[in-house]
C-alpha cells in the first residue's frame, strides 16, 4: 500500500510554520512575557523570579555543588579560578533508586532517609571533613515557591517522585538537617535555582554577553536576564534571571497532531508548548502522523525521538536503517516512496521544533533590546536535542536569521554541558561574596 500523496502533503504542512507565523509566534511570546511582568497571573508562563542576576565572571574558591533534578544525585567540589575557568576536583554520582535494593523515591520513603542518602554523597565528596567550611548550591529542578536566593519550597513532585516529607517543605533545610545528622554541619548550603538557572550562570561565567539560557532535550524551558527586575539583596548583576517555565506557554495555535496528543495525556491543558517541542513528545507526534497515513489512527508503535535521530542520519541509498525501525515499531515493510516520506516527515516536526524555539529566543532577545538596539550576544542551550538531533541547531539559526534579518549576526547559540553542577556553585560563589 503506497501513501495517498493528498494526505502525506496535509500532514506535512501540519507541521510547517512559514516566516510570516513565525513572525507571530515569536510577537505572542513577547507579549505573553510582558503581560507577566505586569502581573504573573495574566501570562500562561510562571515567570518564576531566581533572585540572582549574573556572575562577574571573577568569581573564586572552592565550593560545592548538588545537581538535584532527577534520580540521578550528583554532588561535586568546584574550583572557581576567576574570569571563566574552573575545575572540578571531585565529583560523586548516585541514583537514588536501585531495583532490589532501595528506593528513594517512593511512597514508603521519607524525607529523612532521603536526605541522609544525600548528605552522604556531600560527605563523600569532602572526603569527611568535618572542620573546613564549605558553602553549597544546590540544583533542584522540581516545582517550588521562592522568594530568596536561599529557599526553595517544593510544591508538588513530579518525574515519579513520591517520597514523603518533602511537599510543602524548604529542600535546603532538610539538607541542612540531614547533613548535621551526618555530622557534618560546616557544609552551608547557600543557593538554590532551577537547572535552566544554571545552565545560564554557568555559560555567563565562561562566556561575556550570554543572557538568556535554556534547556532543549526531553523537556524544554528558557530563562533571561531581565534588566528591570532587582533583587533586594542585590546577588548578581544586570537585573534578575526570571525561570520562565515556558514549556506552558499556550498562546499558540497547535496543529491538529498537537491538540489531540493534548487531549489525551495525563495534564491536558498543560505544557502546551513542551508538547509541541521537547524530545519527550517528538515521537509520540510522529508516530500519530504515521498511523493515519497507515490506516491505524490511533495505534501507538512506541517510537521515540531517538529513533527520529537515527531515521534523519539514515543517507544510505535504500535507506536501511529508516526501514529497520519502521518493521521494528510498526511492524511494516514499506514501499521506498514511503519510507522516504517518513523519513521526511521525521525531518519536519524536528524543523517544527527548532523553529519555535527560535521564535522563543528572538522574543527575549527583542524584549531585552526594547526600542534599542540587538546587542551582541549568546543564547547557552543545553541538551539532548540541541546537541545530537540532526537539523536542530541548524534551523535555530536559520529561524534566527528569518526573524532577526541583518541583526542576526548579533546573535548566536552556545551549547554548555553540564551547566547544571557548575551552575550551582557559581552561584553560591555569589552568595558569598555578594
Amino acid at each position: 500500500m503506497a501513501f495517498n500523496e493528498a494526505q502525506f502533503k496535509d500532514i506535512l504542512a501540519e507541521f510547517t510554520i512559514g516566516t510570516e507565523r513565525l513572525h507571530e509566534i515569536a510577537a505572542t511570546f513577547r507579549q505573553d512575557l510582558q503581560l507577566g511582568l505586569r502581573d504573573v497571573t495574566l501570562s500562561s508562563m510562571r515567570m518564576l523570579k531566581s533572585y540572582v542576576g549574573l556572575p562577574s565572571g571573577k568569581e573564586t574558591g572552592e565550593y560545592l555543588a548538588l545537581d538535584f533534578g532527577g534520580t540521578n544525585i550528583r554532588v561535586f567540589k568546584f574550583r572557581l579560578d576567576g574570569d571563566g575557568k574552573f575545575e572540578i576536583i571531585k565529583r560523586v554520582g548516585r541514583p537514588l533508586i536501585v531495583r532490589g535494593e532501595y528506593d528513594y523515591i517512593c511512597k514508603d520513603a521519607t524525607a529523612e532517609q532521603m536526605f541522609d542518602f544525600i548528605a552522604e554523597l556531600i560527605d563523600e565528596v569532602i572526603d569527611g571533613d568535618h572542620n573546613t567550611k564549605y558553602y553549597l548550591g544546590h540544583t533542584f529542578s522540581f516545582p517550588s515557591t521562592q522568594d530568596n536566593l536561599y529557599n526553595a519550597r517544593l510544591i508538588i513532585w513530579t518525574k515519579e517522585f513520591a517520597t514523603q516529607g518533602v511537599e510543602g517543605e524548604v529542600a535546603n533545610d532538610l539538607l541542612v538537617e540531614a547533613l548535621k545528622r551526618r555530622g557534618a554541619g560546616n557544609v552551608e548550603p547557600v543557593a538554590v535555582l532551577n537547572d535552566t538557572v544554571a545552565v545560564l550562570l554557568s555559560a555567563a561565567y565562561k562566556t561575556p554577553d550570554t543572557f538568556i539560557g535554556s534547556i532543549y532535550a526531553t523537556g524544554h524551558n528558557t530563562c533571561y536576564l531581565e534588566p528591570t527586575i532587582h533583587d533586594p539583596q542585590g546577588v548578581g548583576l544586570g537585573g534578575m534571571i526570571l525561570n520562565l517555565e515556558c514549556g506552558n506557554f499556550s498562546k499558540i495555535v497547535p496543529n491538529r497532531f498537537d491538540a489531540e496528543y493534548d487531549a489525551g495525556s495525563e495534564k491536558p491543558g498543560e505544557q502546551r508548548f513542551e508538547k509541541m517541542v521537547s524530545g519527550r513528545y517528538m515521537g509520540e507526534l510522529f508516530g500519530m502522523a504515521i498511523a493515519e497515513l497507515l490506516g491505524e489512527k490511533g495505534k501507538h508503535y512506541g517510537l521515540t525521538s531517538i529513533d527520529m535521530s537515527a531515521m534523519i542520519s539514515d543517507n544510505s541509498p535504500n535507506l536501511h536503517v529508516v526501514s529497520d525501525i519502521i518493521m521494528a515499531k510498526v511492524g511494516r515493510e514499506l514501499e521506498f516512496d514511503d519510507v522516504a516520506k517518513i523519513r521526511e516527515l521525521a525531518a519536519a516536526i524536528v524543523i517544527r521544533s527548532a523553529r519555535l524555539v527560535a521564535a522563543s529566543f528572538v522574543a527575549l532577545v527583542w524584549q531585552r533590546a526594547g526600542s534599542g538596539k540587538i546587542q551582541k550576544q549568546h543564547v547557552a542551550v543545553d541538551g539532548s536535542v540541541y546537541e545530537k538531533m540532526p537539523l536542530a541547531k541548524d534551523n535555530i539559526t536559520k529561524a534566527i536569521g528569518e526573524l532577526l534579518g541583518d541583526d542576526a549576526a548579533q546573535v548566536d547559540t552556545i551549547l554548555d554541558n553540564g551547566g547544571s553542577g557548575l551552575g550551582a556553585a557559581i552561584a553560591a560563589a555569589m552568595a558569598v561574596q555578594k
